[in-house]
């Protein structure tokens, strides 16, 4: 996956069968999709792959056990079916994780317990494992950090988790792998249209200050959180479908939550579920969800969304996790589809919509990670209807995603060649200089930000760690990118900037 061979292929004279705008999971998917299925695919991103929501989530691939509560079985079924496909198409990427929800009152251990053996059977074939009632003993001995006084037993149950931000960059490399051609830091400035209806897009490449018309049979609006932004550029008086609504994660070390197993609080005060998730040797708490009216592509931590999540992380376990424990924190928004006046985007619906507008752009917004290959599914099939195309069948279900043991020799000959990129990148974690060497030269990595936050996840997992890396990556990334000094001194004021959200 090399970035110059990628705009190469974006400067060619063609008419795209299928034009994907948004480099997040969805849009990756839909590229995924198309160019398995046969398509002429192109997908334009304005930042880097998963910049925005898509690398911040709370880790998971799960059905989501809070909406049976709310009795959307439709959706936990189709999530669980997507759980079970992402786990078995990215085995690399994913795993099996234990979770335990303690309880305070006996009538509880049922009342959960019934529910899980519910979630247990929706799932059928791709079951990931049997839900068990725990007493306070067997409950403490798997969570060891839960205050003793606090607990009456528990329950056992199991969902899926993965590296977000990598998935991101195997589902790019897997969609190259079929044909499609991606680009990275590309901007749409506008929509071409002919008789009302759209036939491609302009797109501006900031760093060579390129301008392309693209021409494309169907157009797909895959942006997330600035899917009003794409609707506005087709039709200024088209009213607005996204209510953001930002969620916070905190990173602690391990030793403030031993074990493998995973905490689920059912109820928070906002009606939400709160979980502690062991991840990358560290420990992922959260989420928030907190209405946003302005959308920003680097979302800003709100103090009050701290103490939050310390306060109710804080009413199970012992010791206290204080705000000198956190090693990062991180801020996502919701592309949540817009509801009634009034509602609390915590019970907005996680489902996720279609819209075509007269012109023919294909609009997806709202959903889950967990779901992306069944929204991408959707939003092909509806480009392919609208658009004419040869209808061909989506073969997603079951398609390897990335290629973990060809990138681990790649990087293996890479050390061969060069000793010095075997070395740790830093002290406490594995990541080694291979790793930077095989994002910049394959994975279209072209900022220190791409590196050190969404190929490897040190940002996400210390936010000092990273910036102690400052200095080596950028200096190596100015040798690999053939850089100018003044390049090396703007990528190292943004990206001291951008840590100061993180810490």
């Amino acid at each position: 996956m090399n970035r110059d061979t990628q705009l190469q292929q974006l400067r060619e004279d063609i008419t795209w069968d299928m034009v994907i705008i948004g480099g997040g999971a969805t849009g990756l998917g839909a590229a995924v999709d198309a160019a398995s299925r046969g398509y002429k695919t192109l997908l334009v991103e304005q930042y880097d792959f998963g910049k925005g929501t898509s690398s911040r989530s709370t880790k998971l691939v799960h059905g989501g056990v809070r909406y049976l509560e709310h009795g959307n079985i439709k959706l936990v079924k189709e999530a669980l079916r997507e759980r079970g496909w992402l786990l078995k198409n990215a085995p690399h990427l994913t795993s099996v994780q234990p979770f335990v929800i303690p309880v305070r009152r006996w009538w509880q251990k049922w009342y959960y317990g019934l529910g899980l053996r519910l979630y247990d059977l929706l799932s059928g074939k791709l079951s990931l494992g049997q839900t068990q009632l725990l007493s306070a003993k067997e409950t403490l001995a798997l969570l060891p950090a839960l205050a003793p006084e606090k607990v009456k037993g528990g329950i056992l149950y199991y969902d899926g988790q993965f590296d977000d931000s990598r998935l991101c960059i195997d589902l790019a490399s897997t969609a190259v792998l079929h044909g499609a051609t991606l680009v990275n830091y590309c901007t749409v400035t506008g929509l071409i249209k002919e008789k009302k209806k759209i036939t491609g897009i302009t797109v501006h490449i900031a760093a060579t200050d390129e301008t392309h018309t693209i021409k494309a049979r169907s157009v797909v609006n895959a942006t997330g959180v600035f899917t009003d932004t794409i609707l506005k550029m087709d039709d200024p008086d088209a009213t607005n479908m996204v209510d953001p609504s930002q969620g916070v994660h905190l990173v602690v070390d391990a030793i403030h939550f031993p074990g493998t197993h995973a905490l689920m609080i059912p109820k928070t005060d906002d009606q939400r579920v709160l979980f502690a998730v062991p991840w990358h040797n560290k420990v992922v708490i959260g989420t928030t969800d907190t209405p946003i009216e302005e959308v920003a592509a680097e979302p800003l931590v709100l103090e009050e969304e701290v103490d939050y999540i310390l306060e109710h992380i804080n009413r199970y376990v012992s010791p206290q996790i204080r705000r000198e424990d956190i090693k990062s924190v991180f801020a996502g928004l919701r592309p949540l589809v817009r509801s009634k006046e009034g509602t609390s985007t915590a019970l907005l619906s996680r489902d996720h919509t279609i819209v075509v507008s007269p012109s023919g752009l294909v609009t997806i917004t709202g959903g889950k990670w967990t779901t992306y290959r069944k929204m991408a599914q959707d939003a092909v099939d509806n480009a392919v209807f609208i658009s004419k195309l040869d209808k061909r069948l989506c073969i997603t279900k079951n398609l390897p995603i990335g290629d973990p043991l060809s990138v681990q020799q790649k990087k293996e000959k890479m050390i061969q060649e060069d000793q010095r990129l075997a070395s740790k990148l830093h002290p406490d974690f594995s990541y080694q200089w291979a790793d930077i060497a095989y994002a910049v030269r394959h994975e279209m990595a072209v900022t220190v930000e791409d590196v050190l936050a969404r190929r490897t996840r040190l940002l996400f997992l210390n936010a000092h760690a990273a910036l102690d890396c400052l200095e080596q990556v950028v200096l190596f990334m100015q040798i690999e990118l053939n850089q100018s000094d003044e390049w090396v001194q703007a990528q190292k004021k943004y990206f001291i900037e951008l840590v100061e959200g993180y810490l």
